[in-house]
């Protein structure tokens, strides 16, 4: 695992967690975390406790950042319904990587290239005093508090899932 603290992409959330003062320490885990289940198995949590960063596209074609409890999926209906919208679009990895600056499996809430347009944080995220999202690479992830999350990513506070 020699040599992810050097990627350009998790130098950027090094960068916002430390302009941001969060305490957590970005950790390497020895197994890929690009999906909630491995990283909750890799940090030894409760699979809620991971806030994945889901990134769906808004009618104008800017992002929308939902960061959710990995202990449910993104309910696009009732998201798109509480924003207004009809319809939340898919994404590929290509606007993922483009917008973002980062791969799919390891697209942090902070620390973008482009920050999104709307970002969402699931209110679930609050049952946790700690939750842990990814930071820039599939291997590394960090540790924050809900308030923090919410407030470094300027997110709105939603139910996003069951």
């Amino acid at each position: 695992m020699d040599g992810i603290l050097e990627k350009q992409a998790v130098k950027r959330v090094l960068a916002a967690l430390a302009e941001n003062q969060i305490k957590g320490e970005v950790k390497i885990l020895s197994e890929t975390a690009k999906s909630a289940a491995e990283a909750a198995n890799g940090l030894g949590i409760e699979v809620g406790q991971i806030a994945s960063s889901i990134i769906f596209k808004l009618p104008d074609n800017s992002p929308l950042l939902v960061i959710t409890s990995g202990r449910h999926r993104v309910d696009t209906e009732l998201v798109a319904t509480k924003l207004g919208m009809g319809e939340l679009g898919r994404v590929d990895a290509d606007y993922v990587k483009e917008l973002s600056g980062f791969s799919i499996g390891g697209v942090a809430p902070l620390g973008w290239i482009n920050p999104p347009a709307i970002t969402l944080i699931d209110l679930a995220l609050n049952d946790y005093d700690v939750v842990w999202a990814a930071a820039g690479h599939p291997h590394a992830v960090f540790p924050a508090t809900f308030a923090e999350v919410e407030s470094v990513c300027n997110a709105t506070a939603m139910k996003v899932g069951e």
